[in-house]
């Protein structure tokens, strides 16, 4: 990194808390069996807050996610954040010695994380009710695409299918184009942060009555939850929610305006307040009339060519001193260079540095949030395949080295 860089490190760690001896959630075991993203975000969640997160991963092979892009070295970097704080392990589900290791291992856990279809999981003897009868007070969360029951219960499926099936694809883009999703698989980030809010729901009712618990997450449901408009609008009103753009359909004004630089400038008006803030700023009588958000979303059209005509008078920066000084609610849209240099995601401490020793880099990823005012999360480096293979297998199951050589050489690990 050049001097530039190392300045920005500087901002960047100083703001962490002195990490505490003890995490909060320390003591808690999870077994992490699931691949791509949705399901082990959820462990890595947990991971982050003093968990110990094991993953069990197909030998040689892996999650598929140390393959994903971008790549450094033909590394994944991506593995680097959404698999941090973790430990590996290899493990051949396909054979009987694998899932009888298995089984000894889920002796010895809090939690189990997984994603495959049910059937395999029945086929393999590792659904819940296979395992709770070898730990009777185990938490199991198993996300699917469509969940455990009903007719899709053995679909396959990934983000971009329960973005659709939730409503977001129909209603995202414009109206005159086909809908766009986002920039990122949004379901596999919402269901994974829905997850590791699942699990301490699900651990709270174990330590409060000793029961196991089976959680059953679609991977659909919850940003469907999410879309908290959409279906009481249709079922009070009969009303199709339909594409609009940039604009906030239920808001008015709440769009993207462009500047005379050829960037642009976020205004989300979304009180009176705030809307007669942009009036006075304007000075705008015609626009005095329309005092409530309801008069205001049948005038939209108007609305936004009028502020449209005021922000592209200035610069983006400009626009945006303008605001802040009449004390109006604006933003810019950020670019990852906008980001990693914004003071204000610097002095949160939200990115954080960390050593890559197979790559001998530090690389930049994003910090654990919330803050907490007792503790701060820790951030560490993803496993490599099946780098806690003798730690886990020895120190946990008692197995000796010859024993965890022979089932290497043997491919079950």
């Amino acid at each position: 990194m050049d001097s530039s860089d190392n300045e920005r490190t500087a901002v960047v760690t100083e703001n962490h808390h002195e990490t505490p001896s003890v995490l909060p959630l320390e003591g808690i075991r999870v077994l992490d069996i699931a691949t791509v993203l949705a399901a082990p975000f959820a462990a890595t969640l947990l991971a982050e807050f003093g968990a110990e997160v094991i993953k069990v991963e197909q030998p040689e092979v892996g999650d598929p996610v140390r393959h994903f892009a971008p790549y450094r070295d033909s590394q994944s970097l991506h593995w680097r954040v959404t698999n941090r704080n973790k430990k590996s392990i290899t493990l051949d589900f396909h054979t009987e010695v694998g899932r009888s290791l298995f089984h000894r291992l889920v002796q010895e856990a809090d939690v189990v994380v997984t994603n495959f279809r049910p059937a395999k999981l029945r086929e393999w003897n590792i659904d819940f009710d296979d395992l709770v009868k070898v730990n009777p007070s185990l938490v199991y969360f198993h996300l699917t695409a469509f969940g455990r029951t009903g007719p899709y219960s053995d679909r396959p499926g990934f983000a971009r299918v329960a973005e659709a099936m939730s409503g977001l694809t129909y209603t995202t883009g414009y109206a005159d184009r086909a809908p766009v999703f986002a920039g990122y698989p949004i379901a596999d980030g919402i269901s994974g942060i829905y997850g590791a809010f699942s699990l301490m729901i699900a651990l709270r009712h174990r330590d409060l009555t000793g029961e196991p618990q089976l959680v059953d997450l679609a991977l659909y449901e919850p940003l469907l939850r999410l879309m908290e408009d959409l279906v009481v609008g249709y079922s009070g009103t009969g009303t199709v929610k339909e594409r609009v753009g940039n604009a906030q359909p239920n808001i008015c004004p709440n769009n993207v305006y462009p500047t005379s630089d050829g960037k642009y400038v976020i205004l989300p008006a979304s009180t009176d307040k705030m809307w007669n803030r942009v009036v006075n700023l304007l000075d705008d009588d015609e626009l005095r009339r329309f005092a409530t958000n309801e008069i205001r979303m049948r005038n939209r059209t108007l609305i936004d060519e009028r502020i449209a005509k005021f922000t592209e008078q200035f610069t983006l920066e400009e626009v945006m001193t303008i605001f802040q000084e009449n004390d109006i609610a604006c933003g810019k849209v950020y670019s990852v260079a906008d980001i990693v240099s914004d003071p204000q995601v610097l002095h949160r401490g939200n990115l954080t540095i960390i050593h890559d020793d197979d790559l001998d880099v530090d690389l930049m990823v994003q910090s654990p949030v919330p803050h907490f005012s007792a503790f701060s999360p820790t951030v560490e480096s993803a496993p490599r395949l099946g780098e806690h293979n003798e730690l886990i297998y020895r120190e946990l199951l008692g197995i000796d080295s010859d024993a965890v050589k022979h089932y290497h050489d043997a491919g079950v690990i």
